[in-house]
């Protein structure tokens, strides 16, 4: 270790790629120090780290950012992390009024609220239509080709964005807009039944996002359809879930069985106290894609033949585990760490390392690894999320 100075004349301490048993050597080249402050374990790797695995991690605050009037978006894709083939993700913000235009997609879109308020609105293949106000930790879920809107609401709003391809860019949407912008005048004035001078002053190409007025209430808004309102709702209050609590913290889970629209994403919102550790599991049936909202940690991930890979994380970061491989999430910071768990899948499903071998012949399991009386007597029939 050798020290330097921050901006403000403080000095730190700038790490050095030597761990305790002596491994390694200094770093006295060009480097980014601060980098390498918030990826302690990647410089100095855990001795217990081997092989290779492809990068597991990437941040929102490495992304382009897409500015408009009215808001802003940024996204992470298999441009950005090339091994998150299942899920891709936009960050984005609204303002007060500020709107994501009349549009909808080939992949369903999944949402969670981080802060602030919107309104959504949407209508099925039957003419039966939603509309709805969203707040903090409120989730929505669009089926692929249903047309939607978002609209912030007095304070603005932010939220993330899920998408059920790897491959998708919110900016490769298919907009009102942008379909008025390249269909003949002639066209529109047929289907719709006006003169041609009635679409004069569109928009010459996609809006995306733009800035309006602050809408007036929901009972304001209502539109009644002849068909009715959609039969399942696209929004679900995930904080109002009782949670899952054990002595590290908690977990709220959601999918099809609990919010029946949301047939291709799952989720769990995780929240480890200081200390505490998202026990060691996989989950048997798809990837998981991480979106930290809070704190700090880091994950190792186990590849298998001898290969496993630790990354830390911070908030706004996204992390990526691929099918089956043994991973957990640690605590670093002095903070509560809050972070999601989405899933391609219409089901929430991981396997507990402990209660595995707790339900295994205990003869078996201390053979297998000559385990100690300790251990054996330690393991727990009852699955504990996080510990």
């Amino acid at each position: 270790m050798s020290r330097g100075t921050q901006k403000h004349g403080k000095p730190f301490i700038v790490p050095q790629p030597i761990r305790k048993d002596g491994a390694g050597g200094p770093d006295r080249g060009p480097r980014d120090v601060m980098r390498d402050l918030q990826n302690p374990d990647m410089l100095v790797p855990p001795s217990t780290d081997n092989g290779l695995l492809p990068n597991l991690r990437m941040s929102f605050s490495d992304t382009h950012m897409q500015l408009n009037h009215g808001g802003w978006s940024r996204e992470i894709t298999v441009r950005d992390l090339p091994i998150a083939t299942t899920l891709a993700g936009v960050n984005m913000s609204l303002t007060p009024g500020g709107v994501r235009e009349l549009h909808w997609h080939q992949q369903s879109e999944w949402a969670y609220m981080i802060l602030g308020t919107a309104r959504i609105t949407s209508v099925d293949q039957n003419g039966r239509n939603f509309i709805a106000d969203v707040g903090p930790g409120d989730l929505w879920f669009f089926p692929k080709g249903v047309p939607h809107s978002i609209q912030g609401l007095d304070e603005g709003c932010e939220f993330l964005l899920v998408f059920d391809d790897g491959a998708f860019s919110d900016l490769n949407t298919l907009s009102i807009s942008d379909w008025f912008a390249h269909t003949p005048p002639d066209v529109l004035s047929l289907n719709f039944g006006v003169s041609e001078a009635a679409f004069e002053g569109m928009p010459a190409e996609q809006v995306y996002i733009f800035q309006d007025q602050v809408p007036g209430s929901l009972a304001s808004q209502e539109v009644q359809s002849p068909y009715g309102t959609v039969p399942l709702s696209f929004k679900h209050r995930l904080l109002a879930q009782t949670p899952i609590i054990t002595p590290g913290g908690s977990v709220r889970i959601v999918d099809s069985s609990n919010f029946p629209i949301s047939t291709t994403v799952a989720a769990a919102l995780v929240e480890i106290k200081p200390g505490g550790m998202r026990e060691l599991h996989w989950h048997p049936n798809a990837d998981e894609w991480q979106y930290y909202l809070t704190g700090q940690g880091r994950m190792t991930v186990f590849g298998g033949n001898g290969i496993a890979r630790t990354f830390d994380y911070r908030a706004g970061d996204v992390g990526y585990v691929p099918v089956a491989m043994g991973h957990y999430i640690q605590n670093t910071g002095k903070d509560t760490l809050w972070f999601l768990e989405i899933f391609r899948s219409d089901r929430f499903e991981d396997i507990s390392l402990n209660q595995w071998m707790a339900l295994t012949p205990r003869e078996l399991v201390r053979d297998n690894l000559n385990a100690s009386a300790e251990l054996l007597n330690a393991l727990r029939k009852q699955k504990w999320p996080v510990v």
